[in-house]
């Protein structure tokens, strides 16, 4: 099974335009266009039922005491942990793609609704849902794809895997809120192949 994007080499920089946050020179981050990039797929086994993709960052700081601090960088031996960005369940077998755009098209405070998404298919919860917990006026259940803004003051680049799993079932075994950790155990047994397409961001201006 393959998997591509039209819109990022593979190990290549994301553009912003795809992100949720960008650099700025004045203010360290500004608010991007939010858009979920265009993916591609072939080879998807004969007997897939259905179809999953997740998209997370493995670089996401587990402590977050000089997260966007100034004067102070995040050292790049902090441990790190996995930040779901998209969890998309339920996509027919015989779909080849998702258009640019299909999962965001803008940011959405509070998050955009869910988890209907068209073709049967199903979004979950990514895990802004968490990080804006405890803001007012930014708290909500995120659904669907929300970009790319790792730490402005961060040492490390941020890598983005979008994986797609071809599954032996035809309805991805998790209801109600569920995120990209719930998905990942539901599947754990089900997958007949895999495939990923993996992109690099940075807002610090200095790692490149």
């Amino acid at each position: 099974m393959r998997l591509w994007s039209n819109d990022f080499k593979l190990a290549s920089a994301i553009p912003a335009e795809f992100a949720f946050g960008k650099s700025d020179e004045v203010q360290h981050m500004a608010l991007s266009a939010n858009r979920s990039p265009s993916l591609s797929w072939s080879d998807v086994p004969a007997g897939a039922k259905s179809l999953v993709l997740l998209c997370h960052d493995p670089d996401v700081p587990t402590r977050a005491d000089d997260v966007n601090k100034e004067d102070r960088r995040i050292p790049a031996d902090l441990p790190r942990m996995s930040f779901f960005h998209w969890v998309l369940v339920d996509l027919p077998p015989t779909s080849s793609g998702l258009d640019a755009g299909f999962g965001s098209e803008g940011i959405t405070p509070r998050g955009k609704s869910g988890p209907a998404a068209p073709d049967g298919a199903r979004h979950g919860l990514n895990d802004y849902t968490l990080w804006f917990a405890g803001d007012e006026q930014m708290s909500g259940d995120y659904y669907g794809y929300d970009g790319p803004c790792p730490p402005w003051n961060d040492t490390v680049m941020h890598h983005y895997h979008f994986t797609l799993f071809a599954l032996d079932v035809a309805r991805c075994a998790v209801d109600g809120r569920f995120n990209g950790h719930d998905v990942r155990a539901a599947i754990a047994d089900h997958v007949l192949a895999q495939a990923e397409w993996m992109g690099t961001y940075s807002i610090a201006l200095d790692v490149r």
